[in-house]
């Protein structure tokens, strides 16, 4: 037997969980709108809402009602590997409001290309140095005053990710990113101009060795490759920077031992007795460690294919099966130390197996931009460490209390000082 939340559970799954996912992708359109809605309480009083849920029904999946309609939530530890064993594939899409990795839903031919051109599975991405150096170059603006709030943080990323795309013709094209979304055709003849200049290490020069693939007709109801889609995919992907940038850093100062020693490796980077540049194996567990406190997509989803098994009990092909990331990376009774910063867990190979933590996701629907974005993350944290000491403004957090469920980017203020 199906085992099914009542009406009382639901509602308090979908006023808990599913209504502040819809708000969070409506705060970059209205914050002032939501900012009530949003506060540090709520991710907390959704996990307690799903292991409610959890405890109740012995852990099994629970088919509960919600604002976008029924799905199968995954509450137990021992059903994750089935969730990651679903094909990926266009039926796959991110919960409401949570935002997505770019490869879920591209054709094989535009996902291998993906792979190609963001290097996925190495560490150090082929471009490496040329990106370290347009990074170092922005990260000037980062410390060029003595504090450091999202604003500052969107500005200085939003131009490296231009630089790093389509290359530095692209540096000043702020309003690019607006014409993306609303002006598909204009913005197609722009990213074209910048093809013809981009630099071979740029994401799209790099995309030019797999058939043009930023020639031909293309467009959203037309065949073809679409280049507007493509290059708007991996801007957006650099959106999530600044906040899991600030989240570290604040992180960073509230540990100052953890912060004095990823200093030192930011400093030693590059020297032969020290890791290679790019690699900073210490800064990229404290970033880690900052998306399982704060994953950038705190569900996912699976729309399964074909009628599926959970636990003895079938379900149809279509059924929506969601995995909330955030709850069980922060459960207390699966995951030691589970609300505290411990970027310490992430220096075995076995952790980045371990399927209870997913800041980039698994098996098939792992995104294949994981290590550039620990590589641009990292080496922008690196440089501002290198040369200064960071402390919070606020929010003032505890190191050896819980940390808060939630830490929204636009309150966190930085304070920089010289070493």
């Amino acid at each position: 037997m199906t085992a099914g939340a009542g009406r009382g559970e639901s509602a308090r799954f979908a006023a808990a969980h599913t209504l502040p996912a819809l708000v969070r992708g409506f705060v970059s359109v209205r914050p002032r709108a939501v900012r009530g809605h949003v506060g540090p309480g709520r991710p907390r009083w959704s996990a307690a809402t799903l292991r409610a849920l959890r405890e109740r029904h012995g852990g099994a999946p629970v088919l509960v009602r919600g604002l976008t309609g029924t799905v199968l939530l995954i509450l137990d530890p021992q059903d994750i590997r089935q969730f990651y064993a679903e094909p990926v594939g266009t039926p796959a899409r991110p919960a409401a409001g949570t935002g997505g990795c770019a490869h879920t839903g591209l054709p094989d031919g535009r996902r291998s290309v993906d792979d190609s051109v963001l290097a996925a599975g190495l560490t150090v991405h082929p471009s490496c140095g040329a990106f370290l150096s347009v990074l170092a170059d922005e990260a000037r603006r980062l410390t060029a005053g003595g504090s450091l709030e999202l604003a500052r943080v969107r500005h200085c990323v939003a131009r490296a990710a231009r630089r790093i795309v389509l290359g530095d013709a692209a540096a000043e094209d702020a309003e690019l990113g607006r014409r993306l979304g609303r002006f598909h055709d204009r913005a197609g003849a722009r990213i074209a101009a910048y093809a013809d200049l981009a630099e071979p290490h740029t994401l799209v020069g790099r995309a030019r060795r797999h058939a043009e693939p930023f020639r031909g007709p293309a467009g959203p109801d037309r065949a073809g490759p679409d280049p507007v889609g493509q290059v708007r995919q991996w801007l957006a992907a650099f959106d999530l920077v600044p906040g899991v940038l600030l989240r570290t850093l604040l992180l960073l100062g509230a540990h100052p031992a953890e912060q004095d020693a990823v200093a030192a490796e930011a400093r030693a980077a590059g020297w032969p007795q020290g890791s290679a540049p790019g690699a900073l194996p210490r800064l990229r567990a404290c970033v880690r460690e900052s998306l399982r406190l704060y994953p950038a997509v705190p569900d996912l989803i699976r729309i399964t294919r074909a009628e599926t098994e959970w636990r003895g009990v079938r379900h149809p092909a279509g059924t929506c099966v969601v995995l909330p990331v955030l709850f069980h990376q922060r459960d207390p009774e699966h995951v030691p130390a589970a609300h505290v910063f411990v970027p310490g867990r992430w220096a075995s190979r076995e952790a980045d197996l371990d399927v209870r933590m997913a800041p980039f996701s698994h098996a098939g629907g792992r995104c294949p931009g994981e290590q550039l974005g620990l590589l641009v993350t990292a080496a922008l944290c690196a440089e501002v460490l290198r040369g200064h000491r960071v402390g919070p403004v606020r929010p003032l957090l505890d190191p050896l209390g819980p940390l808060p469920a939630g830490l929204d980017p636009q309150g966190i203020r930085l304070r920089l000082t010289r070493r």
